[in-house]
């Protein structure tokens, strides 16, 4: 299809900065925190802070972004003269929002569809969308995008470490048994996704401290493996940790081509509570 105008599509989960989707007219299907008294869309009318600030009361439940909401995207979309839509999501090993998704763009009908599963979690995710936008504003055609975006998702990684697995055990993510000897023995697990896009455990570390003193080192080790690459340091909850983090991968990756900070969505720091640090290795094209 000759001059397409492309639109690109992902979700909150994917924490790509606000500034980033506003400038590059990125639509973010948001989704949902359900608290007993009401559902909120994630950072379109609730924030990471207003979770944490509320945990202590109640631990809300998330879900997939809601159809009217997305189908009002597609309809914004047609309306601006967009006929082809990108559709970039968290892994479909742990939402079911790319399929959702999927489902509904294929419903609408009016847009040529493209979906692309990141296989990651938050902004490991999200840079995979800031890659796409910026070749597309720099006028790479659909095809290469996409190919572009296979080779880099396949050789990209996030790592992250918690303070506490009390929330991911209270989300049914991990057993009671594995979070009570995490309190106990103060063991720390660093987290990645694997090549299917599902949470794996990559280290077990006894103390916060040290655990994120291990996911920095496994994170520049994984730098190491790429001609070009971005970092991005995720949180939640911990912006001066996070800055720590950010201007100790600067020393030691000085020929990083793009250093991130971002928080994490409402939607992720439900299940990771306070505390959390990640640090997202994106392989870009050599």
């Amino acid at each position: 299809m000759p001059d397409r105008k492309i639109a690109i599509l992902t979700d909150s989960g994917s924490d790509v900065p606000a500034d980033f989707t506003a400038r590059h007219n990125i639509f973010v299907a948001p989704l949902k925190i359900i608290y007993k008294d009401r559902e909120y869309n994630d950072r379109v009318d609730i924030t990471p802070d207003e979770i944490y600030r509320r945990l202590g009361e109640e631990i809300p439940r998330t879900s997939l972004p809601d159809p009217a909401y997305v189908n009002g995207l597609f309809e914004r979309m047609t309306a601006e003269g967009y006929d082809t839509v990108l559709v970039i999501t968290i892994s479909s090993g742990l939402s079911g929002t790319h399929n959702l998704l999927r489902m509904l763009a294929e419903e609408y009908g009016k847009l040529d569809v493209r979906m692309v599963d990141t296989l990651n979690i938050g902004i490991g995710s999200g840079q995979q969308v800031m890659l796409a936008a910026e070749m597309l504003s720099e006028g790479a055609d659909l095809e290469a995008i996409l190919k572009t975006l296979g080779q880099c998702i396949r050789e990209s990684r996030i790592y992250f470490c918690l303070d506490t697995l009390e929330y991911l055990a209270k989300g049914g993510r991990i057993g009671k048994v594995s979070a009570l000897l995490g309190t106990v023995l103060r063991m720390r697990p660093v987290i990645s996704c694997n090549a299917e896009g599902i949470y794996e455990t990559v280290a077990k570390v006894r103390g916060s401290a040290q655990a994120l003193a291990r996911t920095v080192s496994i994170a520049v080790q994984e730098a190491g493996k790429h001609v070009r690459f971005a970092v991005a340091v995720a949180h939640g909850s911990a912006k001066a940790e996070a800055a720590r983090v950010l201007e100790e991968l600067k020393r030691r990756l000085p020929q990083c081509e793009r250093f991130i900070q971002t928080d994490v969505s409402p939607a992720l720091s439900v299940h990771t509570g306070p505390g959390l640090i990640g640090i997202a290795v994106q392989a870009l094209p050599a």
